[in-house]
């Protein structure tokens, strides 16, 4: 299938099927989502599977309602680092050194010019520089998944801070962005057939 194709097929699904994903296309799509591109590779966010049904459960009474949270196969919680941004750069380059077998002192200059910039932003900044990383990461796995002919359906529509309680991410130093279901399509699921509706190519893009 052509990537303009899986794109086409591609919607925000309204109701899964009980099939579930094997534990192999998941990692896959995780994989992928990891390869996305990031604001100088700091990746500040993780990614949390969550697959006991009795969370999922109480995650359901933060989410408005929407079964989508606990009819899917996986259930994918995106959450953003709530620590300094630039303590993510010592570790970055200690991952740096040790991946590419290279000395860290070459890489000082370059982590001082991060911290600068990522040090100069306030609270609130760092953490909404943070949060459009991990939307980077999203699209990159909405992609992947429907070229993998797996269903998704992102939500932003839940009580992040009952999230974050439920999952009890403090003890991590990590706040809820948003979260991505993944499965298969219920055969019921309307949605699905209906024409995709989007600003024409001609409207949305200037060519200068």
């Amino acid at each position: 299938m052509s990537l303009i194709d899986a794109l086409n097929w591609r919607y925000a699904v309204r109701a899964f099927s009980e099939q579930k994903l094997d534990d192999m296309q998941v990692l896959q799509l995780l994989e992928a989502t990891s390869m996305s591109a990031s604001s100088y590779g700091l990746q500040p966010y993780r990614i949390l599977v969550v697959q006991n049904d009795g969370l999922r459960e109480k995650l359901l009474k933060h989410s408005f309602g929407q079964n989508k949270v606990k009819d899917c196969s996986h259930l994918l919680v995106f959450a953003v680092t709530t620590k300094p941004v630039i303590g993510l750069v010592d570790e970055h380059f200690q991952r740096v050194s040790s991946i590419r077998d290279e000395a860290i002192d070459q890489y000082v200059g370059y982590a001082n010019h991060m911290k600068s910039v990522l040090g100069g932003m306030n609270e609130q900044a760092q953490r909404q520089w943070a949060h459009e990383q991990a939307y980077i990461a999203l699209g990159t796995l909405l992609t992947s998944a429907a070229m993998l002919r797996i269903d998704s359906c992102p939500m932003t529509g839940i009580d992040r801070q009952g999230f974050d309680q439920e999952l009890d991410l403090a003890r991590f130093q990590l706040t809820t962005s948003f979260i991505c279901t993944l499965g298969h399509r219920h055969p019921d699921d309307l949605a699905a057939s209906k024409a995709k509706v989007r600003v024409p190519l001609s409207d949305l893009v200037d060519w200068q």
